[in-house]
């Protein structure tokens, strides 16, 4: 009986180790996933670092790629619980950025990027797999100590949570560790790893060339002067696109003397407009950036784009008629719808970068509409928690536009609105019962002209 109930004590003090030890091994992979520097790697002067993502409770799925502040997932499926986390660190505009972005494929190069990649991997694994280990030795030894075990016990324990934090990280990340460089190899583009919505064709453009533009304006209704008076005598185009007298486009030719050329329209995306062609009120209009090129002594392109992208009017009505615009799917919608926007915006500017005139990029953030009280949109329905929420997403989606630009060497200014809200008593946003509500108003397009002006004088101070 006695014996029976020693073996029985044995037991539970094995047991009870064992579990522990499981416990310092978690701890030590956690750690190790934590604190293990991610691997530069260089491709084409472009700078990638390359990590792991934290572990998941499914076998395999996608690896992550952080794309100006957004963690995307990759097309590429993983083994694993552990996956590749890549981080694009570095822009660097030179000859074969598009191919890094684009991937155009000439001989051979298609095969850097992947090659690299799935050596950074392999120097990360090894760097993590030595961490874990070391944090292992650290977790048992401090547990050793605390339980003033003896030194032959001490040593045994830290063997014995040597191998088993080993063998659970092996276990857990092998399978990755081993396929993940196969799978990188045939990486021949970042866009291969993100994937835009879209495989657009290579713009060529088609048209006379445009000596005489100094400026371009790229985008959407913001840019276009959307719900304002029309441009008299407009082509047939502009009168599709909605493009005003009023816009900051004729603000800068007007206050500057300078010829600039407004290719901006309502509804326009990256897709569907700047990159792609867009048809708007029955006629079908040339990509916006193909028309740019034929401009081809301008010194500046400024870009106004993302609203439309993310279905932001249909965001706004929404949260209007809502309690609480934050709930699970809509935040899940607006995080998709920036995603996808995240990997088109890579696009547009590599081919922003390409351009062979090399003329100044000015991307526009997006002004502050709202404010931070309801005020005459409280009746609207827009509260002061949904109005919260609309300014959130629109913060972020700046701060997309922002990182892109700022990683390409691109300047982002925002327009400061401040006092001036949509239910100040000199708003610069159109109202509610406007023809283009929440759109800048003639002073609200002032404002971003001046903006922009002063960041285009910077640049050729």
């Amino acid at each position: 009986m006695l014996l029976t109930s020693r073996r029985a004590r044995l037991a539970r003090r094995l047991l009870t180790g064992l579990v522990l030890l499981i416990v310092l091994a978690g701890a030590a992979i956690a750690i190790a996933l934590e604190v293990t520097p991610q691997q530069t790697v260089d491709v084409a002067g472009q700078v990638i670092q390359v990590g792991a993502t934290a572990p998941s409770l499914s076998l395999s799925g996608p690896g992550e790629v952080d794309l100006f502040g957004q963690s995307l997932p990759t097309n590429v499926q993983f083994a694993g619980p552990v996956r590749p986390r890549l981080q694009l660190n570095q822009i660097s505009i030179n000859s074969e950025l598009t191919t890094f972005i684009q991937g155009d494929h000439p001989a051979g190069a298609e095969r850097v990027l992947g090659a690299r990649l799935a050596d950074g991997w392999k120097h990360y694994f090894i760097w993590e797999t030595v961490v874990t280990g070391l944090a292992a030795l650290i977790l048992v030894g401090a547990v050793a100590g605390w339980r003033r075990s003896p030194y032959r016990t001490t040593v045994k324990l830290l063997v014995a949570g040597l191998v088993l934090a080993e063998a659970i990280n092996l276990g857990a990340i092998m399978s990755a560790a081993y396929t993940a460089p196969a799978l990188l190899r045939r990486v021949h583009s970042l866009n291969d790893l993100v994937g835009t919505e879209t495989r657009l064709p290579r713009i060529r453009p088609a048209g006379p060339q445009l000596p005489n533009v100094q400026v371009v304006v790229m985008g959407d209704s913001t840019a276009a002067g959307a719900g304002l008076a029309p441009l008299p005598g407009a082509s047939g185009a502009a009168r599709a696109c909605g493009r005003s007298a009023d816009s900051y486009a004729e603000d800068l030719s007007a206050a500057n003397g300078w010829k600039v050329l407004n290719l901006a329209c309502d509804g326009a995306t990256i897709s569907n407009g700047l990159l792609g062609p867009q048809t708007e009120n029955g006629q079908t209009l040339q990509p916006q950036l193909a028309v740019a090129e034929r401009a081809g002594r301008a010194s500046a392109i400024i870009v106004s784009v993302g609203a439309d992208d993310l279905n932001w009017a249909a965001e706004v009505r929404y949260c209007s008629t809502t309690p609480d615009c934050g709930d699970e799917a809509t935040t899940a919608y607006f995080q998709q719808q920036l995603a996808s926007f995240s990997k088109n915006y890579l696009d547009l500017l590599s081919r922003l970068a390409a351009l062979p005139s090399h003329p100044q990029v000015i991307i526009n953030q997006y002004y502050d509409p709202f404010g931070s009280q309801p005020g005459c949109l409280g009746p609207a329905g827009l509260t002061a928690a949904n109005l919260k929420i609309l300014t959130s997403r629109l913060d972020t989606l700046n701060a997309v536009l922002a990182k892109g630009a700022a990683q390409f060497g691109f300047s982002s200014p925002q327009p400061d609105f401040s006092g001036h809200q949509l239910c100040t008593p000199q708003p610069y946003v159109q109202g509610l019962d406007a023809a283009a509500p929440f759109h800048p108003t003639v002073l609200g397009q002032l404002d971003i002209a001046l903006t922009d002006q002063a960041v285009l004088h910077r640049l050729s101070a």
